[in-house]
């Protein structure tokens, strides 16, 4: 299981990658926005979304984890 992590302290704006949902690395899996800017949040591993750890709205800090990746599902 692969962690995608905040990069900065920030307010998740958008979370496109939805638990289920088969991800490659760059993709982008959420975006967090800092001061007016969208910072997306890119994978770095193929594999499946197995758990979204954020909703939102909700504040999040450097290095919090975002979602679970599971790359042993992956194809």
């Amino acid at each position: 299981m692969i962690l995608a992590r905040a990069e900065i302290v920030s307010n998740v704006w958008k979370i496109v990658a939805r638990e289920g949902d088969q991800v490659g690395a760059g993709d982008v899996l959420a975006v967090l926005e800092s001061m007016k800017m969208e910072i997306p949040v890119y994978g770095t591993v193929n594999g499946y979304v197995s758990k979204i750890l954020v909703e939102v709205g909700q504040i999040v800090q450097e290095g919090d984890p975002i979602m679970e990746i599971d790359e042993t599902a992956s194809a």
